[in-house]
């Protein structure tokens, strides 16, 4: 019972950080083409995250039962995955550097799930296919929305930018501004709430694997009756692990996440309320489809990559490619790094006689 508290624990840290670390994501843009303050920005996007939270379960499920063999799975392997998560999502962060808190997440969770199994490569889902016959593992679920995401992102939201610059042409900044900035609101509250909807769903998916995990060691047996609820014979995610990942992931939010603010906002592209519009409104329309499908998108991904693409509508020039690289590596090392992250944890905690 110790072991599930203290695991408990690490995946409430997990999202809370998360809260913070992606807090840019949905309000970068409204903050930088000062259409709401820093504080007005985070209290809107706390409240949409929350509510966000609690719409649905789909992305949980992959999570927690669809990428790894659940057999293999103790209270170590999860504990050690949130482990990898949460050292690179603090890594980043310190940077300022917009990574994917998922992959973070996903990364740990297999590299972990691979040492327990005692380095069995089989225990990870590649690809296969559910009792409907959708596809389902790593790949379908994972790496190939990894490389789709981003460029249905920068394209999209190009696009999009490329048709407003139409529409607007024959207005006056002031007014474009104007509209927009009201607009922007829209746009901001749907991002939060695309985020809050794929990006909380991930830890009530390691909870409900924990709990399914310790029923099945029989961890549980000696659980008074008032605790019954912990007990869980198949993976389901209960209404409590709902209402307490959307709650603490909003209190997260609420701490805001300056660093990471600023390099979308202010480092990469120089942005007006149409801009900022035209970014949130691709992302979270790419983050809602991926939440009803069970896809646990990278919320990071995204919105960056729509930044990209509408600063790229605007001109080519008008990208920072030198903080763009920077973005693109750690993207690029998120998986692996986390991976081993949690390897090296479950092997560390083994090494302590915690198995």
């Amino acid at each position: 019972m110790t072991i599930f508290l203290i695991v408990l624990l690490t995946a409430l840290v997990f999202e809370y950080i998360n809260g913070f670390h992606d807090a840019a994501n949905a309000i970068a843009t409204v903050v930088s083409t000062k259409v709401l303050t820093p504080r007005q920005a985070i209290f809107l996007a706390a409240v949409f995250n929350l509510i966000g939270a609690l719409m649905g379960t789909a992305v949980a499920s992959t999570i927690g039962k669809g990428l790894v063999d659940t057999n293999v799975v103790t209270m170590v392997t999860i504990f050690a995955g949130l482990m990898g998560a949460i050292i690179w999502n603090l890594v980043t962060w310190w940077f300022g550097l917009p990574s994917s808190s998922s992959h973070a997440l996903i990364g740990g969770l297999c590299g972990a799930a691979l040492a327990s199994s005692g380095d069995n490569w089989n225990v990870l889902h590649w690809a296969s296919t559910d009792a409907k016959g959708a596809a389902v593992g790593l790949w379908p679920k994972v790496v190939l929305p990894m490389i789709t995401s981003p460029l249905i992102g920068f394209f999209g939201g190009a696009f999009l930018m490329f048709v407003l610059t139409i529409c607007i042409h024959r207005f006056t900044p002031r007014i474009v501004n104007n509209v927009f900035g009201k607009l922007q609101l829209v746009s901001a509250g749907f991002m939060a709430h695309s985020h809050g909807s794929n990006d909380a769903q991930k830890t009530m998916g390691i909870i409900a694997l924990a709990l399914f995990t310790g029923t099945k060691s029989g961890a549980f047996d000696t659980l008074p009756a008032w605790a019954s609820f912990l007990r869980t014979p198949e993976f389901v995610v209960n209404q409590w692990v709902v209402v307490t990942c959307a709650l603490v992931m909003a209190a997260g939010t609420a701490a805001g996440g300056w660093r990471i603010i600023r390099t979308l906002g202010h480092k990469m592209v120089k942005l007006q309320p149409v801009h900022g519009f035209a970014a949130e409104t691709t992302a979270a329309l790419i983050l809602h489809t991926a939440s009803v499908a069970g896809i646990p998108l990278s919320t990071t991904h995204a919105i960056t990559t729509s930044i990209m693409g509408v600063g790229t509508a605007k001109r080519i020039g008008a990208l920072k490619w030198t903080v763009v690289e920077r973005i693109l590596w750690a993207w690029a090392f998120t998986l692996p790094v986390c991976g081993l992250l949690g390897y090296l944890t479950v092997r560390l905690c083994s090494a302590l006689g915690y198995k």
